[in-house]
């Protein structure tokens, strides 16, 4: 009889332990949204392939830098590679040639 109890006793408190845990979990409230840009549909074009606004907008504002590779995505926007002074670096740019943050890249499926 004395295990009985002390198995029900263990029981209940191993089970409010649980509900109370998962109570704690349902009341944090998320007021956050996660963004997330795949790089994954730029596709590696050759450096001929660039248009000549991102060419020329590399050149103002890059002159040191050498591109190592270019990839485009569905919404004619580019990622480049870049290394100035040993330092690699990795900037985007609209078919216009106007820069683009990577929060500003859109995905087109």
């Amino acid at each position: 009889m004395r295990k009985l109890v002390l198995t029900l006793t263990v029981a209940v408190l191993t089970s409010g332990a649980t509900v109370f845990a998962a109570n704690d979990i349902n009341t944090n409230n998320v007021d956050e949204i996660v963004v997330v840009v795949s790089n994954e549909d730029f596709k590696e074009i050759t450096l001929e392939e660039l248009p000549e606004a991102v060419s020329n907008a590399i050149l103002k504002d890059f002159p040191t830098a050498t591109v190592v590779k270019a990839y485009v995505n569905g919404s004619e926007q580019y990622k480049i590679e870049l290394t100035t002074d040993g330092t690699e670096s990795v900037v985007y740019a609209d078919k216009d040639g106007n820069w683009l943050e990577e929060s500003d890249v859109v995905v087109v499926e």
